[in-house]
């Protein structure tokens, strides 16, 4: 993977965590501002589940933060795009596709096909 290329992967990988940084600083505002009564419990019910599921796909995200960190990290020490378990270049499509992955499609496809036949 040439110069330009890491940058680009650094650049995507910055964005991708401001964006997140940002969702969760609005999802904190959000429900520290509203104190709403509701007089229908079917109303309450469904902004209290519309809440648990904005909550899920934040931590979610909180756990896609440790991932991007990690990724920034690799660009740093050089062996960003580098499968960490055949030790082959992952693949500017693959990468573009999932900046954070670890692992070159030979090899994810073989773990994935080992957690079939355990059952995960």
């Amino acid at each position: 993977m040439d110069a330009k290329d890491i940058a680009y992967f650094r650049e995507l990988l910055e964005k991708m965590l401001q964006d997140i940084l940002k969702k969760g600083e609005e999802t904190i505002e959000d429900m520290t501002d509203t104190v709403e009564v509701y007089a229908d419990p079917a109303d309450r019910a469904t902004v209290e589940s519309d809440r648990s599921f904005t909550l899920r796909l934040r931590d979610r995200e909180r756990r896609l933060i440790k991932k991007i960190q990690e990724a920034i990290e690799r660009i740093d020490d050089g062996s960003y795009g580098a499968c960490e378990d055949c030790g082959e270049d992952i693949g500017v499509p693959r990468l573009k596709a999932r900046p954070v992955t670890t692992l070159c499609i030979k090899c994810k496809s073989k773990e994935e096909a080992e957690e079939d036949l355990r059952g995960e």
